[in-house]
């Protein structure tokens, strides 16, 4: 049995959809902070599926679900940079001790693996693009210190209790269900007002951007692949794409013309990481590639918005 934190979020959501078209047995846990189990209701009556409402930071809960669980997708996050900067005590909460509730719970049911969304910001703002897994990671927001302090748990609980641990940093990644990000931020804001685009910062930052169909293949590979008791991958694409370039994809996709409006600064927010481009040559390996293109998936992704009621 599977069990997936955060099951009703973005991730979440298209991953219990590919695992349940996979014939496995899924538990998806999530409090709907920021999921909906709309998402989810296609896989209600099935006898393979059970949903739990539930906080990471309740261990009873937790420890209740966990009975049975083989293998754990912990997706379960507060996924805000800037909101971590505001609120830094509850992302601290959520994530950190959420994370250590969360392997207690595994270690004392015998659950065999975890594996782990981290984020391309746990390595901070780097001149070594792109960037490698063995380079040092310096947070410079509270959402990447708490992912780093996670990482750091997963892998001692690896080696001190067995518990296998799959950590995989993510850049930018995006697709249907996705309510969070500069593209959904841009569509939403075109929706309002066509005539105008507010981008935040000076549109300049340079990224890394992946459809979600792609990161899905890299979870499951590395997880079907592991041989370390415990390791990390880079998960990205091979190109680093400017915030003024992902706008004007958005805004030839919509058939806009707008005029583009800057707050200033070269960060969107506190927190925000101006450039980054990771290395995936350790994903590769395993015989990993991207399929989707940077254009294609913007073109998915907006039809997926214009014609889906839940967005």
């Amino acid at each position: 049995m599977i069990l997936i934190t955060g099951g009703a979020g973005f991730i979440g959501t298209n991953l219990t959809n590919l695992l349940l078209s996979k014939g496995c047995e899924i538990v998806v846990f999530d409090d709907l902070s920021s999921g909906k189990l709309d998402n989810l209701k296609q896989h209600l009556h099935k006898k393979n599926f059970r949903f739990v409402k539930g906080d990471v930071r309740d261990r009873e809960t937790l420890n209740s679900v966990m009975k049975g669980v083989d293998e754990i997708y912990h997706l379960a996050a507060d996924p805000s940079v800037k909101e971590s900067a505001e609120k830094p005590e509850r992302s601290f909460e959520i994530n950190v001790i959420g994370t250590f509730n969360l392997l207690e719970a595994a270690r004392r049911n015998d659950v065999k693996k975890i594996v782990f969304t981290s984020s391309s910001t746990v390595y901070g703002e780097t001149n070594v693009l792109p960037t490698p897994e063995e380079h040092p990671m310096v947070p410079i927001s509270n959402y990447a210190a708490s992912k780093v302090a996670c990482e750091s748990y997963i892998s001692s609980y690896a080696f001190t209790y067995g518990i296998k641990g799959v950590v995989l940093r993510l850049a930018n990644i995006f697709g249907p269900y996705s309510a969070h990000g500069v593209m959904y931020d841009f569509y939403r804001k075109l929706k309002a007002n066509p005539e105008r685009l507010e981008i935040l910062g000076n549109g300049k930052q340079s990224k890394s951007y992946l459809y979600i169909s792609d990161c899905l293949d890299a979870m499951l590979l590395a997880s079907k692949k592991q041989k370390k008791v415990y390791d990390y991958f880079n998960v990205g694409s091979s190109e680093m794409t400017i915030v003024n370039e992902i706008a004007k994809h958005i805004c030839s996709v919509m058939n806009l013309k707008p005029k583009f409006e800057y707050t200033g600064g070269k960060r969107g927010w506190k927190g925000d990481v101006v450039k980054m481009l990771l290395s995936t040559k350790k994903i590769e390996k395993l015989g990993w590639r991207r399929k989707v293109s940077l254009k294609e998936g913007i073109r998915q992704y907006i039809h997926w918005l214009d014609t889906t009621p839940l967005s």
